[in-house]
């Protein structure tokens, strides 16, 4: 991949200075997310539905925003804060983000299966099982409420822990770091005095050249001239490394001021292929339930497959745009 072209202004300054006007902007965000939250509180009905479940959701995906760039940028630019004060806030971080994301993530996959059964229960594309006329119609409803009733319960767990971290002494340790870091940021203060250019470009460049590495790794996705690989759920942790990496590096070129229009957008896709993924496991887990009827049983197949389709249509809208096809010459 090229390296992105930055504003000359900025490479010629200060690695401490640019680094550390990022870091104040996202705790800045982050500060202010934690406030919405508190001023909106958090969702009261099951489904977060309402004006106060709206608040709820975008002061969480501000607080989640906030938390991933200052701890991947802590990751990546390590070497020029105070490496254990760094280390510390990062896994603190990351914990809090992942906390947060779970209750969203379970209400999203609901969502995401509902619709979906609902589309292909009214497709005449997709068949019905040999001997079975309807089967998809019949055993759509009671799929969907068996998805419902697992996915809520795991909801509301999910939902039980983000209330006992957001009030534990851990949470407030990190919020009061965050505090800090929205004035002051601990800079290595060697590392600080150096340019742009000499310091946080190579880092920058360490956190591609990994991205790089795991892309290739990745198993083709097809194209034209390509054809693409069976079919393996195992590699699935594959394309989740690439899409952790390619946010690395896109906070990354964020903080250096550059373009970060291709990463989100191959970002995007990553997140689409996430979903579908998490959503084809939720089916298949729900499958598993035992003494189900043949036609829930069916529905759930049929709504696994269609999301591995969803799934393997990810993969290759990445591709495109991550990895594009080299123009073929008119001869």
């Amino acid at each position: 991949m090229a390296q992105p072209n930055h504003d000359p202004m900025t490479a010629t300054a200060d690695a401490g200075d640019v680094l550390g006007a990022y870091l104040r902007s996202q705790a800045t965000a982050f500060l202010r997310g934690l406030r919405l939250h508190e001023e909106g509180g958090s969702p009261r009905t099951e489904s977060g539905a309402g004006a106060d479940g709206a608040d709820g959701s975008d002061a969480a995906r501000s607080l989640r925003g906030a938390a991933r760039r200052i701890s991947g940028s802590l990751a990546t630019f390590r070497g020029v804060t105070e490496p254990s004060w760094a280390d510390g806030l990062r896994t603190e971080l990351v914990w809090l983000s992942s906390t947060l994301a779970d209750e969203h993530a379970y209400a999203a996959r609901l969502t995401r299966l509902l619709d979906a059964l609902h589309r292909l229960s009214g497709s005449p594309r997709v068949p019905a099982a040999r001997g079975t006329a309807g089967a998809l119609t019949v055993g759509s409803a009671r799929a969907g409420a068996l998805l419902e009733r697992q996915l809520t319960l795991a909801r509301t767990r999910a939902h039980s822990a983000t209330l006992q971290a957001l009030g534990s002494a851990r949470f407030h340790a990190v919020a009061d770091a965050v505090a800090v870091l929205a004035s002051e940021v601990p800079l290595d203060p060697v590392a600080a005095r150096g340019r742009v250019s000499q310091v946080l470009v190579p880092l920058a460049a360490v956190a591609e050249t990994r991205l790089s590495a795991a892309v290739s790794a990745l198993p083709p996705a097809g194209g034209p001239g390509v054809a693409p690989s069976p079919y393996d759920a195992d590699h699935d942790g594959l394309w989740h490394e690439v899409r952790r990496l390619l946010r690395v590096h896109r906070y990354a070129q964020e903080a250096l001021g550059g373009d970060v229009t291709r990463p989100a957008a191959a970002g995007a896709a990553l997140d689409r292929h996430r979903d579908a993924a998490e959503a084809a496991a939720a089916s298949a887990t729900a499958a598993r339930t035992p003494r189900i009827a043949p036609a829930t049983a069916y529905a759930l197949g049929v709504l696994h497959a269609d999301q591995r389709h969803e799934v393997e249509a990810a993969r290759r809208a990445f591709q495109d745009i991550w990895l594009p096809q080299p123009a073929v010459a008119p001869r």
